[in-house]
């Protein structure tokens, strides 16, 4: 049978343009023309300071990656008001199309022009220079100690394409014991779209921070009478932890893993062997008295799992030998770098370490990766950022090993198919490694997983396996972690999915909503059903009108919502509302069980009803 005629197109239907292409937002290390920009608008921004605070003084102005900044000291803290008129008198600067010129000097000129000015943090920078001593002017009344580079004047840079966006804090040299600073965030784009998109992704970004949506969903809580940068659970996020840490071990012990756990503390003279002791005492806490030895907590988990290597005669037929551990570690932050989940003082590393034959590197780096790509697969993480890291000049270990290693790595990337960009001289001095970034939701790239080859640890504990003829060779150690830290990647995850997270993963899956009292019977044989079918359900027991009941489920981000009335519980049935697909309808129990019992095994996004 024929379908019904279609709609006559409009002339203006018919005209409408294609969407326009997605604003391009690169980096300022990935754009020469956007390095000019940002690093000229730091001196127009420093120049405007300057002449509306006549007793500010300057120090340092680098760009970012996205922006610039620029550090003073000055009397009065600057308000919101003060940064609205320094933008207006950046726009007077950049309207007079002032020129920016190199001008090379001696050092004695250039400290004197700089006790001509008063200002002491230059003759500081100054004296870490090398000659040639360069400075830029900026017009005839303003210069800086730079090495560039810049626009050839003012004109250059558009006046609606930069922001100054906010003031934070600062220590002169980032030393606490120094003088505290007040820092000026800006940015600045080639054009005002750019600078639009910018803005609009930093609305996104605020939208997904994983503090205000940890609060909102009551996941977890940093609590300041315990102290900064220690971790609170909530038994929501407790339960989301613990579906994060089983999908891990069963990933592992598949991957041909065997599991760890060691202490949370060990005897100092551990870390004096490991080097900790020596190159990471700054980021260690102080060490505690217990029957006259001195006990330190751990910063990292590696000296435990050689200790447990060490613990007895190895051959080369049990290599390579993985071990994997969930290990809680503890490092000194500073107060003014904590940031959410981010970065903290106690946290849970995904650590693992591999002990193999020089010739097995590849296949082991190999098999990281792929272990790697699916369990951040697993979280809708697909896009990455691959960098090897070489060889530094300071160093130790054999040319020959540290080539075998590298080129272990380079076998494993190719045979992996995954491009890669070379850091040369980027590795530690202890061996190369693979450090990988993922890119989530709104384009942002995470450090996340790191594959670590070390020749010092055994050398240092002088770990050593029998060898085919039987002499004792030493193993390679690989240091390996994919999330990083649960604490962090959890972080992450949120804000790759602003809280609405996929049905195997949500805390709470299935809240249901009974209409009346009558019904309430119904709806708790319906909750044991589902939790006895693995599914997490609960019950929204306020009494509340409907309406409330579904707003106050999806502020929750519940994936279902079951509405039951006497027409449901008559039928043993509910009405399902889903986040993603909208309203399902009418399901019998059979189904609503079936269906989240696949999407669970299957670990799906969502739940499918037929």
């Amino acid at each position: 049978m024929a379908g019904p005629e279609p709609e006559p197109v409009s002339s203006a239907a018919a005209t409408t343009p294609a969407p326009s292409a997605p604003v391009v937002l690169p980096k300022t290390s990935e754009s020469p023309q956007l390095l000019k920009i940002r690093h000229s608008m730091s001196h127009v921004m420093a120049m405007a300071v300057q002449q509306l605070f006549p007793k500010a003084r300057v120090t340092i102005g680098p760009w970012t990656e996205s922006g610039f900044y620029y550090d003073f000291d000055n009397p009065d803290p600057f308000t919101e008001a003060d940064l609205k008129a320094i933008k207006k008198g950046m726009i007077k600067i950049i309207n007079k199309k002032l020129p920016l010129e190199r001008v090379e000097v001696s050092r004695g000129d250039a400290e004197a022009k700089i006790k001509a000015q008063n200002e002491p943090y230059k003759l500081e920078i100054l004296e870490g220079l090398q000659e040639p001593i360069t400075l830029y002017t900026l017009g005839e009344d303003w210069w800086d100690l730079c090495a560039g580079p810049h626009v050839d004047h003012t004109g250059q840079l558009n006046a609606k394409a930069f922001e100054l966006e906010s003031v934070a804090g600062a220590y002169w040299r980032g030393d606490e014991t120094k003088a505290q600073l007040q820092r000026i965030y800006g940015t600045a784009w080639e054009t005002p779209e750019q600078l639009a998109e910018h803005k609009r992704r930093k609305d996104e970004a605020l939208r997904r921070d994983h503090r205000r949506i940890g609060k909102d969903l009551d996941l977890f809580s940093i609590e300041d009478e315990a102290g900064a940068g220690l971790v609170f659970w909530h038994p929501r996020g407790a339960r989301m932890r613990l579906l994060i840490e089983d999908f891990w071990r069963q990933a592992h012990f598949e991957g041909g893993y065997e599991l760890l756990y060691t202490p949370h503390v060990a005897d100092i003279s551990l870390w004096k062997t490991s080097g900790h002791l020596d190159f990471y005492a700054e980021s260690m806490f102080g060490p505690m008295e217990v029957d006259e030895r001195e006990y330190q907590l751990k910063p990292m988990n590696c000296p435990f799992h050689v200790l447990t290597y060490a613990s007895k005669l190895r051959s080369y037929r049990e290599l390579p030998i993985r071990w994997a551990e969930l290990g809680t570690v503890y490092r000194y932050e500073r107060p003014g770098v904590m940031h959410g989940l981010m970065r903290v003082r106690g946290f849970t590393q995904d650590d693992a370490h591999v002990f193999c034959l020089p010739e097995q590197i590849s296949d082991e780096i190999l098999k990281i990766l792929d272990l790697t790509e699916r369990i951040l697969s697993a979280f809708d993480f697909s896009n990455y950022e691959i960098n090897l890291s070489t060889r530094p000049e300071k160093s130790i270990g054999d040319d020959a090993v540290w080539d075998l290693a590298t080129q272990g790595l380079v076998e494993a990337l190719e045979r992996k198919g995954w491009a890669y960009k070379i850091d040369e001289g980027g590795g530690a001095f202890y061996g190369p490694k693979i450090d990988l970034k993922i890119e989530d939701a709104i384009g942002r790239m995470w450090q996340c997983s790191t594959i670590q080859l070390d020749f010092n640890l055994p050398e240092r504990f002088e770990l050593d396996y029998i060898a085919a003829d039987g002499s004792k060779q030493r193993p390679i150690m690989i240091h390996r972690a994919i999330f990083g830290s649960l604490e962090r990647f959890f972080g992450i995850m949120t804000e790759n999915y602003a809280g609405d997270y996929p049905f195997w993963l949500a805390p709470e899956q299935v809240r249901l909503l009974p209409v009346t009292d009558e019904v309430q019977p119904y709806a708790e044989q319906l909750l044991n059903q589902l939790t006895q079918a693995g599914v997490r359900a609960t019950i929204d027991r306020s009494g509340d009108r409907l309406g409330k009941l579904i707003r106050t489920g999806e502020q929750m981000k519940i994936p279902v919502l079951a509405v039951i009335g006497a027409k449901e519980a008559e039928q043993n049935a509910a009405s399902l509302r889903s986040r993603r697909d909208g309203d399902l309808g009418v399901t019998s129990v059979a189904d609503l069980l079936s269906a989240a019992q696949m999407a669970n095994s299957q670990r799906a996004a969502g739940l499918e009803l037929n």
